[in-house]
């Protein structure tokens, strides 16, 4: 059974920094793309940064984050992050990272497993 746990999510001020961990178990971390998604109460689950399997150079971001977030993994690990600077109140969601087989999905249909979620808060 594949699982994903997510961590390091908190309480941090404007223009404040953030890592993200999401540790996949029970399968092979090499197969699966990666992807970041956010969610705020009101609004749709919206993709923040995905990655491809193995060792694949591609990536994506959302226009809302790109030049300020960087998702990377380490495969030593099983673990994949996203690396969050300057954050803005508008970054405040909770974050979810998932797993699945398309090479770079933006759509969260087509990523099959899923963590529970992290809670960023960007306040003063």
């Amino acid at each position: 059974q594949v699982q994903l746990r997510e961590s390091g999510g908190g309480l941090v001020p404007p223009g404040g920094s953030l890592r993200l961990s999401c540790e996949v178990s029970g399968g092979r971390f090499s197969d699966y793309a990666m992807a970041w998604f956010r969610a705020v109460p009101g609004k749709a689950r919206a993709i923040i940064a995905a990655m491809p399997w193995g060792d694949g150079s591609g990536r994506y971001y959302a226009d809302s984050v790109k030049g300020r977030f960087t998702i990377s993994r380490d495969s030593a690990k099983d673990t994949v992050y996203l690396q969050m600077n300057t954050l803005e109140p508008e970054d405040t969601a909770v974050y979810y990272c998932a797993a699945g087989f398309e090479w770079l999905a933006m759509d969260g249909d087509d990523y099959n497993y899923w963590g529970q979620g992290t809670e960023v808060t960007v306040s003063s």
